[in-house]
């Protein structure tokens, strides 16, 4: 047992840089928007469109991600969207220099693309290196915390780079995509030298087996991608509206609090620092606590702390730590939703793939699918904080972490365990 541990310590601690790139990439669009928002004069809901080009990128790769995984196995899956994501983030830099919108969500929707592949290699290599169970959901929510690190790292410096609200343009942010960038080009030169178990490639032998199931033939997984969906969205909407609620100016339609960008972004990389809190902690009861437990536990606290955050008056103000800005108390709560966002998609993954054998690679695909809820349900957030203001869009948070709630109490039980998946 000790030597497989040993054999298997590079290609783990491959998938957690992966799992950094994952998140530094897709956390761009957050301080992105922000700056579109100025430089473009676009809405909420426009300034939400990086968000749904780079998850859009999931509806159509999802599934052909999935078949490069059994076709062509983990290891040259993960160096082709490494290149997609280099193409990805120059197309959002070259937008910075002819000044362009459009140029900035292509590069976006690129991204997407490649952010999609690696998501689809990381989730179940870390699960099937874990060996599935409370052990591959541990190890899942290890490569959680790493993904959190990149996540709180990204508001920060790009609202640092941001400066004033004159300067806010994308060429303010050419450091960090200049570090994205290197980022990829290191991980690729790494991952080629790595030797990587495929467990899931497809033999010849399996070619002429003709499946009669497939992971849609499981309830638990159905209602566990819709999960995802839901669950991508509550991630990235919670934070992102919250940096658009802080920086934008007060007016009588739709009242912000006209914070400093670099501030904002520094209590939005909060949010980001509680979910590596919240994995960490994860990680370290992982094996002892089923992901049944800790997902009803996170749901239920994020419920309430919406409520909070909904009916707190704008009057009762406190001071964020570490940061010494006063706040409305509805920003603390948002804020503290980071420890119940982070250990979410290692639970869901861990319940809708349990027992599902070999439909796992084919499951981690249309999970992929389901990924861009990233991108559409922070847009109805965007439209709904447009026509009724920042604080009240998060109704939709609410009604997204009731559906975790039930998913965790009821519809991730497997009632289809008479299906063969040897």
């Amino acid at each position: 047992m000790n030597t497989n541990q040993k054999s298997y310590a590079l290609p783990i601690a491959m998938m957690f840089a992966l799992f950094f790139m994952i998140a530094f990439v897709t956390g761009l669009p957050s301080p992105m928007g922000v700056i579109v928002a100025k430089q473009f004069g676009a809405t909420n809901f426009e300034s939400q469109l990086g968000f749904l080009g780079n998850f859009l990128a999931y509806a159509f790769m999802g599934i052909p991600a999935g078949m490069m995984l059994k076709k062509i196995g983990y290891k040259k899956t993960a160096l082709s969207a490494i290149i997609v994501g280099f193409v990805g983030v120059s197309v959002q830099f070259l937008s910075g220099q002819v000044g362009s919108f459009s140029v900035y969500l292509i590069g976006a929707f690129i991204s997407g693309f490649s952010m999609c592949m690696l998501n689809t290699v990381v989730n179940p290599m870390l699960n099937t290196l874990g060996g599935g169970g409370n052990k591959g959901n541990q190890l899942i929510q290890f490569g959680g915390s790493i993904n959190s690190i990149g996540a709180t790292i990204t508001p920060m410096l790009v609202g640092w780079l941001m400066g004033a609200v004159a300067g806010r343009t994308i060429e303010k942010a050419n450091p960090a995509l200049f570090l994205a960038l290197g980022i990829f080009a290191l991980a690729f030169v790494v991952l080629l030298f790595v030797d990587i178990p495929e467990p899931h490639m497809e033999k010849a032998e399996d070619k002429k087996v003709k499946d009669t199931h497939s992971p849609l033939s499981f309830r638990h997984f159905i209602f566990g991608a819709v999960a995802i969906f839901i669950y991508v969205g509550i991630e990235i909407g919670i934070p992102s509206t919250a940096n658009l609620y802080m920086t934008a100016q007060s007016s009588a339609a739709n009242p912000g609090l006209g914070i400093d960008a670099t501030i904002a972004g520094s209590i939005v990389g909060l949010y980001w620092l509680l979910m590596l809190v919240g994995r960490l902690t994860g990680a370290s009861i992982g094996a002892k606590v089923s992901s049944k437990t800790m997902l009803t536990a996170v749901a239920s606290t994020g419920l309430i702390l919406i409520l909070l955050a909904i009916f707190s008056p704008k009057s009762l103000v406190v001071t964020v730590p570490f940061i010494g800005t006063v706040v409305p108390i509805s920003v603390i709560f948002i804020v503290l939703c980071g420890l119940c966002t982070s250990i979410m998609w290692g639970g869901i993954f861990n319940l809708a793939v349990e027992g599902l054998g070999k439909y796992t690679a084919a499951a981690s695909g249309i999970f992929m699918v389901m990924v861009c809820g990233g991108g559409i349900v922070p847009l109805i957030q965007g439209w709904v904080s447009d026509h009724f203001g920042y604080i009240s869009s998060y109704w939709v948070m609410f009604a997204c972490l009731a559906y975790m709630l039930w998913y965790a109490l009821v519809g991730c039980k497997n009632v289809n365990k008479d299906i063969p998946v040897e």
